[in-house]
């Protein structure tokens, strides 16, 4: 499959394992001032996409012209414009999203909710240092361990909504991010099922953090 990994800019700390991921990664891209993240591991990105704004001048440098994909549309975010180059232009078919979710509060709302934007064209989730995040529109399986801790988040309302490998079950009934939503459910044994009728739900799968 054709993983793509994308940095965007929000305040980020590299730990191995992330590390690690970039370096497997078929495609790495940088959301504009997320090439400064991966100039700090010494990692080139194969484009930096977006109004190059943010992007530090000697991180331009060192990286090259040649690799700078300009994209000055200000109705879109620097990520949206990264993912839509990575869907549309370099044919990825999945994607995982580092540094999107730290920082600002506004900016890490539109950085989930444009994972319900892109589930159209492939598996999309987001990374952090306490959570997968993936978006979910139909049936999706994940592994889990028991006791591990999952919210269930909709993208404004899901009509219906069916779980399995939960404590707390949900059988059809709908969520509304304005009113009833899944915040801390558990996980009871390896594997949890999460099934959605009409609508995008985002589903976080809390992370241990790696010793060392």
């Amino acid at each position: 499959m054709r993983d793509a990994v994308v940095v965007a800019n929000a305040p980020w700390r590299w730990r191995p394992d992330f590390v690690a991921l970039i370096r497997r990664a078929w495609l790495v891209l940088a959301a504009d001032g997320g090439a400064n993240h991966l100039a700090r591991i010494g990692v080139y990105p194969d484009a930096v996409v977006g109004d190059l704004d943010s992007i530090r001048p000697g991180v331009r440098r060192w990286i090259g012209e040649e690799r700078m994909i300009a994209r000055t549309d200000q109705d879109f975010t620097d990520l949206h414009k990264t993912l839509a180059y990575a869907f549309d232009e370099r044919r990825a078919q999945r994607v995982t999203v580092l540094a999107a979710t730290a920082g600002r509060l506004d900016h890490a709302a539109e950085n989930l909710a444009l994972l319900g934007h892109w589930i159209v064209r492939g598996e999309v989730e987001i990374r952090d240092e306490q959570h997968r995040i993936v978006a979910v529109a139909g049936a999706r399986r994940f592994r889990t361990t028991a006791g591990q801790a999952v919210s269930l988040m909709p993208l404004g309302r899901c009509a219906r909504v069916w779980t399995s490998g939960l404590r707390w079950r949900l059988d059809g009934e709908s969520l509304d991010f304005a009113d009833r939503t899944g915040v801390s459910n558990v996980a009871v044994g390896s594997r949890i099922g999460v099934r959605v009728d009409g609508g995008v739900l985002l589903v976080f799968l809390s992370e241990p953090v790696p010793e060392g």
